[in-house]
């Protein structure tokens, strides 16, 4: 909420409070604040409570703080788990990384150590390779 209030903007707002308050009842008005926004807190504590006992026994781990869209979002597609989709395994599967440390290092366009492009052996189940001007099979339910 006061991320943006520097040390100059509050030197400011307290030479501010006492020019406009005085210097003798700046500490009663300090005193005052802080005991209303206690009574505020324990006005919403008690409001809270109330409305959890209404609800019922279905509702005791109801937390307000849930009611936050993201936090609801969060909490509806992550639950208790940290990743129960498994896209942690999912992300780690795709990484490209250790697809290119497993290849053999060869040079390419004269660059040692680069990505080499040489025609890998298609496995059996993929059929004979395509002859040229013949087209690869379409399969609408694939796409």
């Amino acid at each position: 909420m006061f991320t943006d209030v520097g040390g100059l903007k509050l030197l400011t707002l307290a030479v501010l409070a006492i020019v406009v308050f005085g210097p003798d009842k700046l500490p009663k008005l300090i005193q005052d604040t802080m005991g209303f926004i206690r009574k505020i807190r324990s006005f919403a504590d008690t409001a809270k409570e109330d409305i959890r006992s209404e609800l019922g026994p279905d509702f005791k781990d109801f937390e307000f703080e849930d009611l936050n869209p993201k936090t609801f979002v969060r909490k509806q597609l992550m639950g208790d788990q940290q990743d129960p989709l498994g896209l942690k395994d999912m992300k780690e599967s795709l990484d490209i990384r250790s697809v290119l440390d497993d290849r053999p290092a060869g040079p390419v366009n004269g660059r040692p150590g680069s990505v080499s492009f040489e025609k890998a052996a298609a496995p059996a189940s993929a059929g004979a390779p395509l002859q040229p001007g013949e087209r690869p099979p379409f399969d609408p339910d694939a796409t």
